[in-house]
């Protein structure tokens, strides 16, 4: 097993196959690969990977029906890879299971900071300590509380190091990038987050102020807070956690 642990890139075309996969290799991970959706799905069922690049074009099933099959028995990260910046393709993936959506042609870079970013978050529910604790901040009215790496709020409480979040004791099923993103709203205790903010949240919380941020990113957080409104039950026009500040983020 490499460094970072094992890949399985799902690419049709043989340059980019092999890009992903000096790329990935030069990051520290064990690489497998697979030229065709069919093939993928069982090589992701095989090996159980800690990654998966998926190509949403190939040749006999689309990449989102790869990953709708995938997702029903691997919690791997997912980074879905197109030539489309559609913002349907983006929605499709967010919501289906995806952790990270990138447009070709990408920077090799981009992609090797993306995936090293994903793999520092541990995995949702796996029970794994997070880096640091969740500052304490004190409770205002409607805001959140926090007692130790436990962040409350209305009924809604999060723990971060055993990665759990549940509302009136009902656990709640979020992805990765919705359950760090809550976090971030969470223990911001009412101030208002910026979309760049967010996507740096979602990416790890390592990358610079100046780190470029793209409309996709943008457009990908607020697909996720959405997702996450959806499970809350939460109504927009009266939210009780997540409230919208028009031109600025959350």
């Amino acid at each position: 097993m490499g460094e970072l642990g094992v890949a399985v890139i799902i690419e049709d075309d043989l340059d980019v196959r092999g890009l992903l996969e000096a790329v990935l290799v030069q990051s520290g991970f064990e690489v497998h690969t697979a030229s065709c959706g069919r093939e993928g799905v069982e090589r992701v069922r095989e090996i159980g990977p800690d990654v998966v690049t998926l190509d949403v074009g190939l040749p006999d099933i689309d990449g989102f029906e790869v990953l709708r099959r995938v997702r029903k028995f691997s919690t791997a990260y997912v980074v879905m890879l197109t030539g489309r910046e559609d913002e349907g393709d983006v929605l499709a993936a967010l919501q289906g299971g995806a952790d990270d959506y990138i447009t070709k042609p990408f920077r090799p870079r981009e992609v090797r900071a993306r995936i090293t970013a994903m793999m520092r978050r541990p995995r949702h529910g796996s029970g794994a300590a997070a880096a640091g604790t969740s500052r304490t901040v004190p409770p205002a009215s409607g805001g959140s509380r926090s007692s130790g790496s436990i962040l409350r709020c209305n009924g809604l409480e999060l723990d971060y190091r055993r990665r759990t979040a549940s509302l009136h004791g009902r656990t709640l099923e979020l992805t990765r990038s919705e359950f760090e993103l809550l976090h971030e709203v969470l223990r911001g205790a009412g101030a208002v987050l910026s979309r760049p903010d967010l996507v740096r949240a979602v990416r790890g919380g390592q990358d610079r102020d100046d780190a470029y941020v793209s409309d996709a990113d943008e457009r990908a957080v607020e697909v996720h807070m959405g997702n996450i409104r959806r499970k809350l039950r939460d109504d927009p026009e009266s939210p009780r956690w997540l409230a919208t500040v028009r031109g600025v983020g959350y």
